[in-house]
């Protein structure tokens, strides 16, 4: 099948690798000529060292790439999801399949990636959000993993099933594209909370609180927009929890880290030296929290340490002595 792959990130390039394995047609776009051109020359991405590019893997700057693709692939960071779908949508197939692999909230909206790309491209065209507990650097060097395939439209879902699938990556079909793609965007929001307690030298004890009561967050505001609550308990929820709150890879964790340790907020995402999309999750999770009325106090938290330079000492101490609750909020009612 021919696909092309829309951003050459770590991520990109990891799941172009896969389809190419899986013996697809793949062409990996970059966003400028330059980023193409350090690809074909050293034969390797930067965002992906030791794993090689082979050579039938087509490099291109040239959005052309998209026509006559039966798959197009959308792994641009999540601030450029809306232009790229925008500007490749003339270009389309007419019965082309999107896959949005990227996660993240758009900010300005408040609306998940794969309703930014059907505004932009219309409804004509199946969407999935391909979402879970996966590193680009493992996935690139073919460390098995697991993910969800997510779409409303059941043979759109399980059509990227079987273009991912192979035995090193395995893929669960969904039709809960809501609740797959809140949870890929939120969980980056207590990730980076995970960081901050890692930096100022809080314990285990400290991050298996912070990951279980964020995830019960995450659910609770996923439910409300319309998510099923068993699927923050799947992959795309507590799998891909676990994997960036205890994860060197993740750029959230260690830009946490950093705040934890005092680096300035601005400073640390600056560091970071790529997109941080927990920093901006953070603003929107709680913009949604208050439209939806959900409580959400870690995202409240982490909103005034990133937004309001509050202490993350106070922070902690504030959550820790709040009003006493039941763990199952049902219970004895």
């Amino acid at each position: 099948m021919k696909i092309s792959v829309l951003g050459s990130g770590g991520w990109g390039t990891a799941l172009a690798l896969v389809l190419l394995e899986n013996g697809h047609e793949v062409t990996l776009w970059s966003y400028t000529e330059a980023e193409s051109a350090v690809l074909r020359q050293t034969h390797e991405n930067p965002m992906l060292k030791g794993v090689p590019l082979p050579e039938e893997l087509a490099l291109t700057s040239d959005l052309g790439c998209v026509k006559a693709c039966e798959v197009v692939v959308l792994a641009t960071p999540s601030f450029a999801v809306r232009e790229t779908a925008r500007k490749a949508a003339p270009l389309l197939e007419p019965d082309c399949v999107l896959v949005s692999v990227s996660k993240g909230i758009e900010k300005d909206t408040s609306l998940t990636l794969t309703q930014a790309i059907e505004e932009e491209i219309g409804r004509g065209h199946p969407i999935v959000a391909l979402s879970g507990p996966s590193h680009a650097e493992e996935v690139g060097r073919r460390v098995p993993t697991a993910v969800v395939s997510a779409s409303r439209d059941q043979a759109a879902a399980e059509l990227v099933q079987d273009l991912f699938m192979n035995e090193r990556f395995r893929v669960y079909a969904s039709d809960d594209v809501v609740g797959v793609e809140l949870a890929a965007a939120l969980k980056n929001v207590i990730a980076l909370c995970a960081g901050v307690c890692d930096g100022m030298g809080y314990g285990d004890n400290t991050k298996a609180a912070l990951m279980t009561r964020g995830l019960t967050e995450i659910a609770r505001l996923g439910e409300a927009l319309g998510g099923r609550k068993e699927t923050f308990a799947g992959l795309a929820g507590v799998g891909d929890l676990i994997v960036t709150c205890t994860s060197m890879h993740s750029r959230n964790r260690r830009c946490g880290i950093l705040i934890g340790k005092g680096t300035p907020v601005a400073q640390a995402v600056k560091e970071i030296g790529a997109v941080v999309e927990g920093y901006y999750a953070t603003a929107t999770a709680r913009a949604l929290a208050e439209k939806t009325g959900v409580e959400m106090p870690i995202t409240e938290a982490a909103w005034q340490v990133l937004y309001r330079d509050k202490d993350p000492r106070r922070v902690i101490s504030e959550l820790m002595t709040r009003a006493k609750k039941h763990e199952i909020e049902e219970s004895w009612i």
